[in-house]
């Protein structure tokens, strides 16, 4: 098992506030998937880009997982329903929530932390 390390995703300034998706690749379980962070209400929230409905990707424009509003992550498929800084299904066919990826923000960067389920690929 790997030991849990802190990387490098992008700059802050990158997340703009309910915002276009930073997207980054990482190794769920064992699979290989893409992940996104965001930023809502001033905080970064990161999670694997898999629905809880059907795992298959959420965003059918790179980046854009908000719905109209700003307010709720959106699965662009079926239309399930997300709270962003939680990652719990709040409306739509989903069945559980989204996998949430530890990050954090500091001096200007967001990271993400890695855990013995989430690695970056070729770890």
């Amino acid at each position: 098992m790997n030991e849990p390390q802190v990387l490098d995703l992008c700059a802050s300034e990158a997340l703009a506030d309910s915002g276009v998706a930073v997207p980054f690749d990482v190794v769920y379980l064992g699979e290989g998937c893409r992940a996104f962070a965001v930023r809502f209400q001033g905080q970064v929230q990161a999670y694997v880009n898999r629905c809880g409905h059907v795992p298959m990707e959420m965003d059918y424009v790179d980046g854009q997982f908000f719905d109209s509003t700003g307010q709720w992550l959106m699965c662009a498929t079926h239309g399930a329903m997300y709270a962003p800084a939680s990652g719990t299904c709040v409306a739509g066919p989903c069945r559980r929530g989204l996998v949430k990826i530890a990050v954090s923000e500091e001096d200007g960067r967001v990271r993400w932390h890695t855990s013995a389920q989430l690695q970056p690929p070729g770890w």
